[in-house]
C-alpha cells in the first residue's frame, strides 16, 4: 500500500511479539504520551503507516507486521568482536557503561549513529549483537488513533530540524531514551518508531 505523504498521526498502542510462544508486550505508547508522527518522512515502518494512515480519531486497530517487513531475521554476523581498547577513556575501560546487557551508542565509518546490546566483556574484546532487538520478531500491534490530519508546515518543518540534526523524531515518552532510528527509528520508541 501506497504511503500518503504528510500526515500528522498520533496513536496510543501495545506492542506484542511472541517468546516461547507466550505473548509478550515490549513497548507501550500510553494515550496520555502517544506515539506521534508525520507520515512518509521514513519516521515509521511503512507497513506500520499503511496500516493506520487511513484510521479516523477513535478507531482501534490490531494487526500483527510479519519480520519481514519490520526489522528482518535476526543474523548471526550482525554480532561482532570489537578490541576492548574502543570503550576505554583516558586508558581506562568505561565497565560503568560497557556490560552485558547495556546498549551502547555506536557510530560507524560513514558517520551514521546506531546502538549495539552488549553480550560479553572478555579480557581484550567485547561482543557487540547490532541486530535490532526486535529483529526475527512478528510485531502485534493492538491500539487506537489518537489523531489523523493534515500536518502543518510548521510541524513538517520542525520534524526535519529534529531528524537532521540526529533527534529521535518521533517526539513521544515511550522512547525511555532507547531511539535508535530505522530502527529507530526512535521504530522506531522502547527503542523504535515504528
Amino acid at each position: 500500500m501506497e504511503i500518503t505523504p504528510n500526515k500528522y498521526i498520533t496513536v496510543a498502542y501495545k506492542l506484542y511479539v511472541m517468546n516461547d510462544g507466550k505473548k509478550e508486550l515490549v513497548e507501550e505508547a500510553p494515550k496520555a504520551h502517544p506515539y506521534q508522527f508525520i507520515s512518509g518522512m521514513g519516521i515509521s515502518l511503512d507497513a506500520f503507516e499503511a496500516q493506520v494512515q487511513n484510521l479516523n480519531a477513535g478507531d482501534p486497530f490490531d494487526f500483527t507486521i510479519p519480520c519481514a517487513q519490520a526489522y528482518g531475521e535476526y543474523e548471526q554476523e550482525r554480532v561482532v568482536k570489537l578490541d576492548k581498547q574502543v570503550f576505554c577513556r583516558d586508558g581506562k575501560f568505561q565497565s560503568e557503561y560497557i556490560y552485558p546487557g547495556a546498549y551502547v551508542p555506536l557510530v560507524n565509518e560513514d558517520g551514521n549513529h546506531f546502538q549495539g546490546l552488549v553480550l560479553e566483556v572478555k579480557e581484550t574484546e567485547v561482543i557487540i549483537d547490532l541486530n535490532d532487538r526486535l529483529a526475527g520478531k512478528d510485531l502485534t500491534f493492538v491500539g487506537e488513533v489518537v489523531e489523523n490530519r493534515p500536518a502543518t508546515n510548521e510541524e513538517i518543518q520542525s520534524m526535519i530540524n529534529m531528524l537532521t540534526s540526529g533527534g529521535c523524531g518521533c517526539g513521544c515518552d515511550s522512547c525511555g531514551g532507547d531511539c535508535d532510528g530505522h530502527d529507530g527509528g526512535c521504530g522506531g520508541c522502547g527503542g523504535h518508531c515504528h
